[in-house]
């Protein structure tokens, strides 16, 4: 490396059980008259309305940088880049950083009955920088264990923020074909939020599948009075697997002459069903 060569700010993270994250990063802090800070932009956000989070970073013993995201700030969903700014650099000059050691042991399933519930997971993008996933739900239905009987899919779960009361129901939405959708009975399983559902996968499709379907599922506690358009979405993001769309993969299951459906997470760990073709032979 040249001396006019510049390495890239590298931070380490470490999550705390109540959700507060600590940023240590490798570019030293002697000599400056003023403290850079870390910014966390949301992936997407154009215009005078992006969002921005600006960290200041402090000097540790060992002459590193250290910013800490509180667990009390809530965020919006999504991705945030993480950004390192200098003090004589504009928003515009602020460079990516790039992961290093990351800590999650401490990312656990929040207490049941919670009324929100917020994760963040620190994670290495796939060109090598490092972001924060964020989630904000209220109330949440995290999926539990999915198992795969015939033509029919159980789904256990527990519910945060709310109770599943009598008449609860879990629903299989189209998004687009309005109408659309597909209803199970939901059963409590116990006072912790716990609960499961079975729905036929048979009666996802109305006619052939000729091209790919995914079918959102949500839960609704108190039954179908809810109103159309409520609901909560079932998905499973207590744990420290950001993306788990290529790592949870289920098998699929012919439903009908030339139609196979398949469970699966999508890249916002939402729980879904995917119908499609069967393949020939």
């Amino acid at each position: 490396m040249t001396t006019t060569e510049r390495r890239a700010p590298r931070a380490d993270c470490t999550v705390a059980p109540d959700g507060r994250i600590t940023f240590d990063l490798d570019v030293h802090g002697a000599g400056r008259t003023e403290a850079p800070e870390l910014l966390l932009r949301l992936r997407g956000a154009r215009g005078p309305d992006a969002q921005t989070v600006r960290l200041p970073l402090g000097a540790l013993d060992d002459g590193r940088l250290r910013a800490v995201l509180p667990a009390t700030a809530e965020y919006a969903e999504g991705r945030w880049d993480v950004h390192l700014r200098e003090a004589d650099a504009g928003d515009d000059g602020a460079v990516a950083v790039e992961p290093g050691i990351r800590d999650l042991r401490r990312l656990v399933d929040p207490a049941p009955g919670t009324g929100r519930v917020a994760v963040r997971i620190p994670y290495p993008t796939l060109d090598g920088r490092l972001a924060v996933r964020c989630w904000l739900r209220a109330p949440h239905a995290e999926a539990g264990a999915v198992t795969l009987d015939g033509a029919s899919m159980t789904v256990q779960g527990r519910l945060h923020g709310a109770r599943v009361r009598d008449g609860a129901q879990a629903e299989a939405r189209q998004p687009g074909a309005a109408g659309r959708v597909v209803r199970a009975p939901v059963t409590a399983s116990g006072e912790d939020g716990t609960f499961a559902f079975t729905l036929p996968l048979d009666r996802l499709a109305d006619g052939p599948v000729t091209a790919q379907q995914l079918w959102t599922l949500w839960l609704l506690p108190g039954g179908t009075e809810e109103g159309p358009g409520t609901g909560v979405r079932v998905s499973r993001i207590l744990d420290d697997i950001w993306d788990r769309k290529k790592i949870h993969v289920y098998p699929g299951r012919s439903t009908g002459p030339g139609t196979r459906a398949t469970p699966c997470y999508s890249t916002d760990n939402d729980l879904c069903v995917r119908l499609e073709p069967e393949p020939a032979g």
